[in-house]
């Protein structure tokens, strides 16, 4: 029997990648720059990007839908955002970027039979994305969907990974883990070094307070590296994550997985290859290679 939850995992490996070209692609910089974003930082535009889909959503909202960015942080971008641009202008100036940067990155890959049908693989995989208790999967999913393949991959992997993110902070409140908490908890097992959660704008002050009360409950040590107790319980955040991401691939059926990766491996080589995404980031994902089903 199909272990799901663990094939969940690899595929949003597979898949990330492409979806996550929106945040660093220059042509959608360019969309973004020309709606008024600044974009000599990355945050004003991925405030915008990622929570157009939302409508004109309050800083509030924004904060409990993304939960590892402080409040202040997202005060800082959440409404000034929707003062810039209207989410609809947002959302067509995304679909402008990715189309162009995709097209950029795949060349002449882009009208392949391959590249056709994992479009219509991933797409029946987010289709069948539950849905409940799942916001940003749902404003997403909630899209229409675009007519060009390499479009439809694209939006897929975005309401996929929306609906595994949605379930992962299911995942991090049931485990009692605040936003700056599942960051350090994060950090305290070596998955990423602590200077790279910087941007999420929470001070030193609440870093340190965050990390005493994970100490107090035995999960981190005096120097803020895990105890057993500590990896235990990301370790079983991991595992829930990957149960509540592992419907649509269900749905989709052990084969029809293992042919989207198959499928998708020229989009994911091509995204990686053009070195468009940071070698070192909070994405979670191997970004040097493309992984297969296993």
């Amino acid at each position: 029997m199909a272990d799901f939850p663990s094939l969940a995992r690899q595929m949003w490996h597979q898949l990330e990648p492409v979806y996550a070209s929106v945040y660093f692609a220059p042509q959608v910089a360019a969309e973004t720059t020309a709606l008024g974003y600044h974009t000599t930082e990355r945050w004003p535009a991925y405030f915008a990007l990622r929570a157009a889909p939302l409508g004109p959503a309050t800083p509030e909202l924004v904060t409990a839908v993304f939960y590892s960015f402080s409040p202040r942080t997202v005060a800082t971008h959440v409404p000034a955002a929707w003062r810039t641009a209207a989410p609809e202008a947002v959302l067509a100036a995304r679909t402008r970027g990715v189309d162009a940067a995709l097209r950029a990155v795949l060349g002449n890959r882009i009208a392949e039979d391959g590249l056709i049908e994992a479009a219509a693989l991933a797409r029946k995989a987010a289709e069948a994305a539950d849905l409940a208790g799942r916001p940003l999967a749902a404003a997403n999913a909630a899209l229409p969907w675009p007519q060009e393949p390499h479009l439809v991959l694209w939006q897929a992997a975005n309401i996929l990974r929306e609906h595994r993110g949605d379930g992962h902070l299911a995942a991090l409140l049931t485990a009692g883990l605040d936003g700056c908490e599942a960051l350090v908890s994060f950090a305290s097992i070596g998955a990423a070094p602590v200077g790279n959660f910087a941007s999420r704008g929470w001070s030193a002050q609440e870093w340190a307070a965050a990390t005493e009360r994970l100490a107090a409950r035995g999960l981190v040590d005096a120097d803020g590296a895990a105890t057993d107790a500590g990896r235990a319980l990301r370790d079983e955040v991991e595992r829930r994550t990957d149960e509540l991401a592992a419907a649509p691939y269900r749905a989709l059926g052990e084969e029809a997985c293992a042919r989207l990766a198959e499928l998708n491996a020229p989009a994911f080589t091509a995204v990686v290859s053009s070195g468009l995404l940071p070698s070192h980031s909070t994405l979670g994902i191997l970004t040097v290679r493309a992984p297969g089903p296993r």
